[in-house]
């Protein structure tokens, strides 16, 4: 395997190309809607303080594989998790090992990424706000800087220096005072936090209010009148099928009648993403391989100069 190209934190980051990023998971999404995407759940071993996941998956176009992430919580900041590990990208005609990657990048970016297209897709013009100061913010406001560098983001959380640091990230970022008023105001809510109980309150969200929920891996980060209220969007049908690790908190035990749609199935013109301007509606993550298997396609491209 002298061949095998193992790139660490910074360069797992440099590689992920937004432009290109954005693009490759879009064409995930598709392919998981549309079931030529390969992917069981995510399973998981529990340890006392976390989770190790396993994800691999498969993606007509951008390949073979499979990631191995531990999900922690940070005792020095609360609320917060790490997701930390590797993803292994394989060539899909012989099998043969291609790259070692880092996995935390990975996953806030593909997040990220498959966050904003949620918002492309099903938001209402008007302010942006991204809940949140760990990595899955950062990756967030990150993202949408490079994506549109002078459209005003404003970052809440609950610590005021982490809030300004975050928010810093963007040339056109505002720290907020706090999380309720930004949400008040807000026509998209980016929630990215390590939550285990709501951090939204459905009080708070105007009508019309898309929000991508990303966090919450170790408990709820939504309350249930906001999922009650809200037209439902997710990467894939385990989001509501199957129980966590790999389903949502939020998403057990929705009545068998409630309709929950794959974001990729909009993206691809098969459902529909266009609501009455008064309907809330909640793009619900859980994280899915084939996204993995999209990063892992862009910075294997971009790191080995196949792009050009």
């Amino acid at each position: 395997m002298s061949d095998l190209l193992v790139l660490d934190r910074a360069a797992t980051l440099a590689a992920l190309d937004p432009r290109r990023l954005m693009a490759a998971v879009a064409e995930a999404l598709v392919a998981v809607a549309d079931g030529t995407a390969s992917a069981p759940p995510r399973i998981a071993a529990f340890a006392p303080d976390g989770l190790l996941g396993a994800m691999p998956g498969y993606v007509p176009g951008l390949g073979l594989a499979a990631k191995l992430v531990s999900v922690f919580g940070d005792p020095g900041h609360p609320g917060r998790s790490s997701h930390r590990g590797v993803v292994v990208l394989f060539d899909a005609g012989d099998g043969r090992p291609l790259a070692i990657l880092d996995a935390e990048p990975v996953t806030a970016w593909r997040t990220a990424a498959s966050a904003t297209h949620s918002a492309l897709a099903l938001a209402g013009p008007g302010p942006v706000v991204v809940v949140g100061t760990g990595a899955q913010a950062r990756a967030q406001v990150a993202l949408l800087a490079a994506l549109g560098p002078d459209a005003p983001v404003t970052v809440a959380g609950r610590d005021p220096a982490a809030v300004r640091a975050t928010a810093a990230l963007h040339p056109a970022g505002r720290p907020a005072d706090g999380i309720e008023a930004a949400v008040r105001a807000a026509a998209t809510v980016y929630c990215c936090t390590g939550a285990t109980r709501p951090v939204l309150e459905r009080g708070w969200l105007a009508p019309g209010t898309h929000v991508s929920s990303v966090g919450g891996s170790h408990g709820h980060e939504l309350d249930a009148a906001t999922i009650r209220d809200a037209a439902l969007f997710t990467e894939w049908p385990g989001a509501a099928a199957t129980q966590p690790p790999s389903g949502a908190h939020e998403l057990q035990g929705l009545p068998p009648d409630r309709e929950v749609t794959l974001l990729g199935s909009v993206l691809a013109g098969a459902a529909s993403g266009s609501h009455s301007p008064d309907l809330l509606t909640v793009f619900k993550s859980t994280g899915h391989a084939a996204l993995d298997v999209a990063a892992a396609y862009v910075a294997h491209g971009t790191a080995t100069g196949r792009f050009g």
